[in-house]
């Protein structure tokens, strides 16, 4: 399946008419919101939800206008049960025309599964930390690299469209700084595999903008442009929005966030919150920027999901105008 929708303009060319600049002027200032909360934001909560209350959630998140959103994971449910019912919320969910619909695959087994399910848009994942690896996968570094690319290619051999994902692209909570070559080699790597995208993963949050900057400019003396490039980023130094920030000057025009600031990573320690979506599109939004999703029906949508976990809402923002509106 072609992403093309994807696909943002790049430089303006001196050459361009008016109309033509300004269509690519309005390009530059869409920025792509892929919504990660139905999985990412789900999968290492200790409750396991039901499966209508996932199914829920992602409706009300598409109704607010999202229009890229990760739905499930097929992977073993021993290893993660929130996402054993994987089958039942993606196949609730059938390709739509401009919509992106999502969901997380190991191996050649997550992917026979998925596809079976419907699914036509698929994520692989990777470590870029032979910690990590051991943890996540029980394997090296170069072993999810294999794997990842492997089911990448048999991925786009079955028509769907491939997201390739790099975690602890900034930091390890084992060893530390990370290598900003095995970064740029695993992107490419992913990239030559088939994958239409790299997400560049801040997996405990320890990003700060400088670092952005760095892997950000040898990504693109790499030549990965911007447009292959999508960023994740943790908000446990509070440091995300500023990510973004960084990233949006870089040319970057993609962003992971989960709703109400749902989700951490199960397999490594410190991993806390995703950046909250709602504390996302204030910024982008008040900068300007279009990405075609409604804040105040979003906000809306993590409701029951915030209730059925016994859980605060994570996202500065949501918290703010929710106050707001009650006159306190």
């Amino acid at each position: 399946m072609s992403d093309d929708r994807f696909v943002l303009t790049g430089p303006l060319d001196p050459g361009m008419t008016a109309a033509q600049a300004s269509a690519a002027s309005a390009d530059d200032r869409r920025v792509i919101v892929h919504e990660v909360g139905p999985r990412d934001g789900l999968q290492a909560e200790p409750t396991a939800l039901d499966a209508q209350v996932k199914i829920d959630f992602a409706t009300a998140l598409l109704a607010a206008g999202v229009a890229s959103l990760e739905v499930a994971s097929f992977v073993h449910p021993a290893r993660v049960p929130q996402m054993a019912d994987a089958e039942a919320v993606a196949g609730s969910f059938p390709a739509r025309d401009g919509l992106r619909l999502l969901s997380l695959v190991p191996n050649r087994r997550g992917l026979d599964r998925a596809l079976a399910a419907g699914v036509r848009d698929i994520g692989v994942f990777a470590s870029v930390t032979e910690s990590f690896a051991q943890a996540n996968m029980g394997t090296t570094l170069t072993g999810t690299l294999d794997l990842a690319a492997e089911t990448a290619a048999e991925a786009v051999a079955a028509s769907a469209g491939v997201r390739g994902y790099l975690s602890m692209c900034f930091g390890d909570p084992w060893e530390g700084p990370v290598d900003r070559g095995v970064v740029v080699e695993a992107s490419l790597r992913l990239l030559e595999a088939g994958c239409s995208q790299v997400v560049i993963s801040d997996t405990i949050g320890v990003a700060h903008a400088g670092q952005v900057e760095a892997v950000l400019a040898d990504l693109a003396r790499a030549g990965i442009g911007a447009d292959r490039i999508a960023m994740h980023f943790h908000d446990t130094y509070g440091q995300a929005l500023a990510n973004v920030r960084t990233s949006l000057d870089a040319g970057v025009r993609e962003f992971d966030a989960s709703a109400s600031g749902l989700g951490r990573c199960p397999f490594a320690p410190g991993a806390t919150g995703n950046l909250a979506t709602e504390d996302l599109l204030w910024m982008l939004h008040g900068m300007g920027y279009e990405t075609g999703i409604d804040l105040t029906e979003l906000m809306g949508a993590s409701d029951a999901v915030d209730e059925a976990l016994g859980r605060t809402s994570a996202s500065s923002v949501k918290r703010a105008l929710t106050r707001q509106a009650a006159g306190n």
